[in-house]
């Protein structure tokens, strides 16, 4: 069963990352061109205001940049330093807990993408179309490291 397991992790963080980023994407969507809902129950952020739209613009871009597993790292890394932003200046001075000061969906966030700076983007990501192509001076780097140790 281990072995099995083993086999589909990247496939199993490959959809983790692309649910995560869709929902980040859609939380920005929302907010900057009020689909979905709009922004807190209608409408959309005034372009230019501090923090909100800045933050619906993290979110769309940074969503989407995961989502499509470009770039993931660095992305989710923006995208999870906006959500713990988000949950310490926003929702924490309201009450201690997520759950009383509505933070919930800040937290998770937060650390959900911090698990895709660790883990990567798993199985499925346009990040993996350019890595397994090697380069001439790639091998050429590889050699000289390669030298310089034996020596």
């Amino acid at each position: 069963m281990n072995t099995r397991l083993q086999h589909a992790q990247p496939y199993a963080v490959g959809l983790f990352r692309i649910v995560t980023g869709l929902l980040f994407a859609s939380h920005g969507a929302a907010s900057l061109f009020g689909v979905l809902g709009g922004a807190h129950g209608g409408g959309t952020v005034a372009a230019g205001t501090w923090p909100g739209w800045y933050a619906a613009a993290i979110q769309l871009v940074a969503g989407v940049l995961v989502l499509l597993g470009l770039g993931t790292r660095s992305a989710a890394f923006v995208a999870s330093g906006s959500m713990a932003y988000a949950y310490f200046t926003v929702h924490q001075p309201g009450a201690l807990w997520p759950l009383q000061n509505g933070g919930e969906a800040s937290a998770m966030f937060c650390w959900a993408f911090l698990l895709l700076v660790f883990t990567g983007p798993g199985a499925l990501a346009v990040d993996g179309l350019f890595s397994s192509r090697p380069t001439a001076s790639a091998g050429r780097r590889d050699e000289a490291c390669t030298e310089t140790v034996t020596a």
